[in-house]
């Protein structure tokens, strides 16, 4: 249950780090709103995670997750740049969560 919880915080850090580019600064309230409640369900679940998954674990999966996800929506939705060197960087972190998942034991 700990790595679903976990999996899910990682998305809701790709929506709430997406979500700041529509708060302008935090000037515009609904994209605020949504943006703080992203952040604060994301944590609370990296913290019910992190009680039985090791920190160092769970924290560089939440990382690689909202990294990684923040990068794919900004090339696939945003209009950022996909280039190749880009593409294999998200995938090298994608490795790295893999990685993290399969040496930690749970």
């Amino acid at each position: 249950m700990a790595w679903v919880l976990l999996v899910v915080a990682g998305l809701l850090e790709v929506g709430w780090s997406v979500g700041m580019k529509y708060t302008d600064g935090f000037t515009r309230l609904v994209p605020s709103l949504f943006t703080g409640a992203g952040i604060v369900a994301s944590m609370l679940l990296l913290s019910y995670a992190a009680r039985s998954l090791p920190i160092g674990t769970a924290y560089g999966v939440w990382v690689g997750i909202g990294a990684a996800g923040a990068a794919v929506v900004g090339m696939v939705v945003l209009g950022e740049p996909a280039t190749a060197a880009r593409i294999f960087f998200v995938c090298l972190l994608l490795v790295a969560v893999v990685g993290l998942k399969a040496t930690s034991g749970h």
